[in-house]
């Protein structure tokens, strides 16, 4: 099945110099296993390939069902410096939801992830 993180976490992201700072957090404690088994620092790395200059570094806070991640080079010298448009990193959050994960469908039922999930390609 693949599911879009929309459907199962929520994320704040900012900035931090020249790095993008994201936070994704399980919108349901048992979707905390979800997200830390498939959203791995290199799928991570990949949906935002061509965004970022630098490597990406994963963080688990599984107290909170959440994962951080740091996107270094995504912020084209950071707040004072970039010409980009979001130069403090704030759309990264957004990007990182409408990222899609593939879950094997036992992992999915046994979590219960909501059947709106199964949509999520077409978005």
């Amino acid at each position: 099945m693949q599911v879009c993180l929309l459907d199962i976490a929520h994320a704040r992201s900012g900035d931090k110099g020249d790095t993008a700072n994201v936070g994704l957090i399980a919108l349901r404690p048992e979707w905390y296993a979800i997200i830390e088994r498939y959203v791995t620092r290199e799928r991570v790395a990949q949906h935002f390939a061509g965004q970022i200059d630098g490597d990406v570094v994963r963080f688990e806070l599984p107290n909170l069902g959440a994962l951080n991640f740091l996107l270094h080079g995504a912020l084209d010298g950071g707040g004072t410096l970039s010409l980009k448009t979001d130069a403090q990193g704030k759309v990264y959050s957004t990007a990182l939801l409408r990222m899609l994960i593939d879950v094997p469908d036992d992992d999915a039922n046994a979590a219960s992830l909501p059947a709106s999930s199964v949509s999520a390609a077409s978005r």
